[in-house]
């Protein structure tokens, strides 16, 4: 394993591994890939806009939730949370 690269520049992200990384590279090009599908279908008169529209949010929202599973962001805290505040 790696030494792991510098978390992204916001809250609640931690530094991610080269492996990490190279799942959601690999993951944005799939998900690239499907998108660009979807564009092309979007130009087909027959298809119906209203549920390829509900289609693609989904497949963006998976994709989402595919790639905060591998950098697994924290909760973070706010003004106000601790016990002295």
């Amino acid at each position: 394993m790696s030494a792991p690269v510098k978390g992204l520049p916001v809250p609640g992200y931690r530094p991610q591994s080269e492996e990490a990384l190279a799942i959601v590279r690999a993951m944005k090009h799939h998900e690239e890939k499907l998108l660009r599908a979807l564009d092309d279908l979007a130009e087909m008169p027959e298809i119906d806009k209203r549920w390829l529209s509900i289609g693609r949010a989904d497949v963006e929202k998976g994709f989402m939730a595919i790639n905060r599973s591998v950098f697994r962001p924290a909760r973070i805290s706010l003004p106000g949370d601790g016990a002295d505040d």
